[in-house]
């Protein structure tokens, strides 16, 4: 198949309502690989939900109580799910009468409210982003074995589904797989890649890739990072260092740093956010093996905590199935009967 026909096929999947390229929907094959990918979380979900209020007409405190608990056990997090909790309380004590069968719309309503308030709008939405005079550099980081390499990977083919223009960099020199394992994914997708090989320093690749990356005119650059959490303060210098070269080359870069996380390791996945939150400037979240787990509730958990927007979710293993975090199309599939 030719790129073009490639990119008419893509373009036949997703709707660009806007010039700035975010997507109003996801095609019917999008959405039901998303209303598969949340099965296990949702079934977890609303079957303690459909026993919390068996017998029950309206929401009392029982209700209430039996709700945080099932909200704290879906992995939502101890304060979103008191901050979910009080605005029922609220909603509860101004209409005075708040039926069970209301529930799950003021549930949705305040989930979806909850994801919106992370919103950044400095990031480019989607993968069919508008032209840019130099490169979109995304630096992802994210601790080892929680999928960081497949996402980049994903990531790459997609924006090159796109017609995007792609330059990967190994800068995770400290892993003697990771450096490899990058290969195998610019070789799969076909983009190019630098790499310094085992032990290099990954400022130094960093800064190869972005001006290999101008020198091609590509439209994106993304770069791999060590993934190591046992010493904070290595890390913070490491990122640092990383940011200071690039911005000799972009003094904007990188726009995005990606943190990844494993949705399947619940609240891990909360603490990881926190440490890498605080050792850097994290703008964006990707969250990876949401398709095996019960625990997709961490994505409204981590959202509202770090006011960092989820944008991309992995639900299967396919190419394809990185997904756009579209928060609308995320609390409908967890909702859909």
């Amino acid at each position: 198949m030719s790129p073009e026909q490639i990119q008419v096929n893509y373009l036949l999947t997703i709707t660009n309502t806007t010039p700035m390229g975010i997507f109003s929907f996801l095609s019917r094959d999008k959405k039901q690989d998303l209303d598969k990918g949340l099965e296990k979380t949702k079934n977890n979900f609303f079957g303690k939900l459909s026993k919390a209020v068996i017998g029950k007409s309206r929401v009392d405190d029982e209700v209430l109580d039996n709700l945080e608990e099932i909200l704290v056990t879906s992995d939502v997090g101890v304060e979103t799910t008191l901050k979910i909790i009080r605005r029922i309380e609220e909603r509860v004590a101004r209409d005075k009468y708040l039926g069970t069968a209301e529930l799950n719309q003021l549930l949705r309503e305040e989930i979806t409210a909850l994801l919106g308030e992370s919103d950044k709008d400095k990031l480019v939405q989607g993968f069919n982003f508008p032209s840019r005079e130099t490169p979109y550099v995304i630096l992802v980081v994210g601790v080892n074995g929680v999928g960081k390499t497949t996402t980049i990977g994903k990531l790459a083919y997609q924006f090159k589904l796109a017609g995007k223009q792609v330059v990967l960099g190994a800068a995770d020199t400290f892993r003697a797989a990771a450096v490899s394992q990058l290969e195998i994914w610019a070789s799969r997708v076909d983009v190019p890649i630098i790499t310094q090989g085992m032990g290099a320093d990954p400022a130094s690749v960093a800064f190869d890739t972005l001006k290999s990356a101008i020198s091609r005119k590509a439209d994106v650059a993304i770069i791999d990072t060590a993934g190591r959490l046992h010493n904070k303060v290595g890390l913070m210098n490491e990122l640092s260092k990383i940011r200071k070269v690039l911005q000799k080359l972009l003094p904007d870069a990188p726009h995005e740093v990606l943190l990844v996380l494993d949705a399947s390791t619940g609240q891990n996945a909360i603490e990881q956010a926190r440490q890498f939150t605080a050792a850097t400037e994290v703008n964006a979240l990707a969250l990876t093996k949401l398709d095996g787990t019960a625990k997709g509730g961490v994505v409204i958990g981590i959202s509202d905590q770090f006011k960092v927007p989820v944008k991309y979710i992995g639900i299967g293993e396919k190419m394809t199935d990185l997904q756009l975090f579209v928060k609308e199309e995320f609390v409908d599939s967890l909702f859909s009967s």
